[in-house]
């Protein structure tokens, strides 16, 4: 439990410094209810659409419903170059 306060600590610091928040749920689930200013962008698609997460110096805080999708997603953009990324997990754990 301690491991994901500090977690959610960071991403708060990181979106209150400009980071990125990245919903990488279904369309779906994203309408049902997202993090303010989230962008919406499905794990399935994140690698055909990563000019749209931003520019690659940005921090980027990644989650989803459970954190399986982020945890795939968080690996795909540190892999495509992003510097600074965190795997918020779940969506319930901001």
């Amino acid at each position: 439990m301690a491991a994901q306060s500090e977690t959610s600590s960071k991403a708060h610091e990181m979106a209150a410094q400009g980071a990125t928040l990245l919903d990488v749920r279904t369309p779906e689930e994203y309408v049902q209810g997202h993090l303010p200013g989230a962008r919406n962008i499905p794990v399935q698609v994140l690698s055909q659409r990563l000019d749209d997460v931003g520019p690659r110096e940005t921090p980027v805080i990644v989650y989803c419903a459970a954190g399986g999708r982020s945890a795939t997603a968080a690996e795909l953009l540190k892999r495509a170059g992003f510097r600074e990324v965190l795997n918020l997990g779940p969506m319930s754990a901001w």
